[in-house]
């Protein structure tokens, strides 16, 4: 009796699984260039693993904690100008962050930081030209994250870190059609999900260069309450940096590791000016200006492929502003401008 009791409820259980909508969502990766957190990043071509003087520098390459010496409490925000999104659109293209909706909080510590991070999120509603169907799309992922560095002195050349990521979101898809005056479902999700990631990063220093190594999403799982659990897409960054005096050149090449790859080129500059001066009480304070320039494409054939960014930024003591600029094309108008705001702690 016991044994067919549990073949019903299997049974009971398949015919449910079976009559559940497809979840619309078609890939989960999150670790592409345009949504690099650091302005620092974006302006220096989309990309930073080997330079430590990123307050953000956890979210590319966490092993660049390990030389940090400071606390500081940082946050970016992007803006851009309000884009329609389409349903396939943000299924199919990591489920990208819209404009204006971006926000980044991180308390970075020495060889540590702790950060929170809205991974994705997307709300489309949709009503065909004739009003025969419409469909409604709200996704939203959270993330929150440890970031952890190490280095040895018997390896005095070499930094190690790891990104811990805990994620937690929700969907909730409608599809219905018209039928005379009346709308008929064809498919309703509202579905949570929770997961966890980790990042693995590497430098190694030589002299005036910096290399440096991280894979993303190395151990991934997303999981689902009424559908199978995915993994995130893994990517692997390299890059290499040359300093001398106060510039310093960077490059890198950053990919999926799958056969079917999108890899991406990445060139950046950057320049820092530094002075000290005193106030009226007497008092010395420490000032800096940064300018950074970079490019990167997947193929660089046509100027409609290729990224160009800019960015600056300046510091006042324990204060510091960053901006940075992304477009596509030279098409100013549609440019993406990302902000940060940091403070050092005592």
């Amino acid at each position: 009796m016991k044994i067919c009791l549990f073949m019903l409820t299997l049974m009971f259980c398949t015919v449910l699984i079976a009559q559940q909508p497809a979840l619309p969502i078609r890939e989960y990766d999150y670790a592409i260039p345009e949504n690099n957190v650091s302005p620092m990043a974006i302006g220096l071509g989309g990309m930073n693993i080997t330079n430590g003087g990123d307050y953000y520098g956890s979210y590319s390459n966490p092993a660049l904690l390990a030389d940090n010496q400071i606390s500081a409490l940082v946050t970016s925000f992007r803006v851009a100008d309000e884009k329609a999104m389409g349903f396939w659109e943000a299924t199919q293209i990591s489920n990208a962050l819209k404009p204006k909706q971006f926000k980044y909080f991180s308390l970075v510590t020495k060889q540590a930081a702790w950060t929170y991070q809205p991974v994705a999120s997307v709300h489309i509603s949709e009503i065909t030209a004739g009003g025969d169907s419409s469909r409604y799309y709200d996704y939203q992922l959270d993330k929150v994250q440890m970031s952890l560095a190490a280095k040895d002195d018997s390896w005095q050349s070499i930094r190690a870190g790891i990104n811990i990521k805990y994620l937690t979101g929700r969907l909730v898809y409608l599809k219905e059609h018209r039928v005379g005056s009346n709308l008929v479902r064809d498919a309703f999700i509202d579905d949570k999900v929770k997961g966890f990631s980790t990042d693995v990063g590497l430098t190694m220093r030589e002299e005036d260069f910096t290399f440096g190594l991280t894979a993303y999403d190395l151990f991934s799982r997303l999981y689902w309450e009424n559908y199978d659990s995915k993994p995130i897409q893994r990517r692997v960054a390299l890059g290499v940096q040359y300093a001398s005096g106060s510039s310093i050149l960077m490059g890198g090449v950053q990919g999926k590791t799958s056969k079917q790859t999108d890899t991406s080129i990445h060139f950046g500059f950057q320049n820092t000016w530094s002075w000290g001066s005193q106030n009226l009480q007497g008092d010395s304070t420490s000032q800096g200006l940064v300018l950074r320039l970079g490019l990167y494409s997947q193929d660089f054939y046509g100027t409609s492929n290729i990224n160009y960014t800019l960015g600056s930024g300046y510091n006042y003591n324990v204060f510091r502003f960053d901006f940075s600029m992304n477009n596509r094309g030279m098409k100013l108008r549609e440019s993406e401008y990302l902000f940060s705001l940091g403070i050092g702690l005592p």
